[in-house]
Order: structure tokens, then sequence, then C-alpha cells
């Protein structure tokens, strides 16, 4: 066989391997071709404007993250300190001491006709609560800068878990001021039953104003420093260390403004038999749950520049 024939057989096994190798012709797919005359949609992926919705069925979706959250906030409160969660009763408690020797004792401020040291302690359990879950709050979307960056879940988390975690300060609190009760000795009435009403009230005051100040935390920082100037006027401007009684008509209803007044008032009511809340704790709910639905419309607005401000 000579060189030319080996050539040419050759040729023809590459051709007919060709044949078999070629990938096969692929015929138009009539189901999503578009057809003569028929236009594709497109949809237009934009950011959102102005006010937008809530969302707060995706609080239920995420709710194992906020239960995350907030077991976390109370271990990282209390990790590497000497006293643990005996912080949580000292605070107020000290307090108590020095409203009740400078206000009980000094100036002889009325309360009621109930001793002033359990007095002052029933104003500072919500307002304990209070101060921690707002300065907690304030600052919470600035401290979990990493996971709002990089991963996605509603940001309301995140405000509501550092004020849900004041709550465990709160019930160990609370033991004191029943064990208070039984040495001073004080009898509460039926108001107590409406004990959990005036807490639920408390937070959605806390969360209220956290809202607000979690949201312009992120663009404006000055906000971390006014915190603690508002928390000392607050509570001057609050009824921990006086009676509201001192004030008389118009000003007592006026002074429910305060959305906290209702909220100190009520507990002591509930707790210590006191003079039933007036028209001014109306005027306090009113104010608590307007401050807690416009910080939610304004912190849902504020939510896509987090990540870009943050």
């Amino acid at each position: 066989m000579d060189k030319q024939t080996i050539v040419q057989n050759s040729d023809e096994k590459k051709e007919k391997l060709s044949i078999f190798v070629s990938e096969p012709a692929v015929e138009p797919d009539t189901a999503t071709s578009p057809r003569p005359g028929v236009e594709i949609p497109h949809v237009h992926i934009e950011p959102s404007k102005g006010w937008v919705g809530l969302q707060l069925r995706d609080l239920w979706v995420f709710r194992e993250l906020l239960y995350f959250l907030t077991w976390r906030d109370v271990k990282v409160r209390y990790k590497q300190t000497a006293l643990g969660v005996t912080w949580a009763i000292l605070q107020p408690l000290l307090t108590m001491v020095v409203f009740s020797l400078f206000f009980g004792k000094l100036a002889k401020v009325p309360s009621d006709g109930i001793p002033y040291p359990i007095f002052n302690f029933v104003g500072l359990l919500p307002w304990t609560f209070f101060s921690s879950a707002i300065t907690n709050s304030s600052q919470s979307l600035v401290g979990n800068a990493n996971m709002i960056t990089k991963v996605y879940f509603p940001r309301l988390i995140i405000p509501i878990s550092a004020v849900l975690s004041g709550l465990v300060d709160f019930g160990i609190s609370f033991i004191v001021l029943i064990g208070m009760m039984f040495f001073f000795p004080v009898h509460p009435g039926w108001g107590i039953f409406l004990l959990p009403l005036f807490l639920l009230l408390a937070v959605i005051t806390s969360l209220g104003v956290g809202l607000w100040l979690s949201a312009m935390n992120v663009q404006y920082r000055d906000v971390r420093y006014i915190v603690p100037f508002i928390t000392q006027f607050w509570l001057f401007a609050t009824p921990v260390a006086y009676s509201s009684r001192l004030l008389s008509e118009p000003w007592l209803t006026l002074y429910g403004l305060n959305p906290m007044v209702g909220v100190v008032e009520g507990f002591r009511w509930a707790l210590l038999g006191t003079n039933p809340p007036s028209a001014m704790i109306i005027l306090s709910v009113l104010v608590s749950v307007v401050t807690f639905i416009s910080g939610l419309f304004y912190f849902r607005r504020m939510e896509k520049n987090f990540a870009d401000l943050v």
C-alpha cells in the first residue's frame, strides 16, 4: 500500500468520526421562544421609595433569630463580670437608697401614705427597664453592623431583641420587690391583675423610642451622646422620686404627655394600691401607641439605607 492510499484512508476516518462527535442541531423551543407579534414582559426591580409597608409577617418567619439574638444579648451583658446578674438588682436598689436619703429623709417628699423606699422602688422598676432598653436599642444597629452588611433578615429584630433582653433584669428586680412588700408590709389590691398591661405599655414605649433612636443613630452618630442626657432629663420629668399628685389639674392631665407617667403610676396603683390612674393615663397610652407606630414606619423607611450608612 502506497503512501497516497494511507493518507486517503486516514482522511475518510476523520470525516466519519466528525459525523459522530458533531453536536446535533438544536431545534428552537416553541414554548420559550417568542412568537411573532408577542412582546416579552420585562420586570424592573427598584428600591422602595418613601413610606413602605411594615411587613411584620417577616418577624414571625425569623422568630428563631429573634430568640437567639435576645438570649445572646443577655449572655453578653454579664459575660466575664464579677457580680453577674447581681447588677440587675444593685442598680435600682442603690438608686432607691440615694433617693430615699435625699428625697425621703431630707426633702420629705410625700409618698401617698406608702413607705418611701418601696414607693420609690416600684417607680424605679419600670424606669430602669425603660432607660436600659432605649440605651441598648439605640446602639443596637451600629453594634451589629457586620450582620446588617452581610446577610438579609428583618432589621426590626435587632432593636426588638435589645428591648426584650431587658425583661430578664426586670424579672430579677421584681423578685426583690416581692421581698420588700413582705418586709414593710404592703398588700396589693385587685389592680395587680392589670400589671401585665402596664408592663406591656412599658415595652411598647421603650420599643417606640428605641426604634426612633436606633434608626437615627445610623445616620447621625451624635445620638449616642444625646441619649444619656435624654435619659437623665426624662428621669426627673417622670414621677419616680415623687408622686404625680403634687400637680393639680389641668397640669396633671397634661403631665400624661410623658408616656412613662402612665407606666409608673400604673405600676404603683397595681402593686401598692395608691390612687387609681386618672385621665392622664389615657393620654399616656395614646402617646405610647403613636410613638410606637410612628417609630415602626420611620424605621422601615430608613431600613433600605442601613447597609450603606452603618
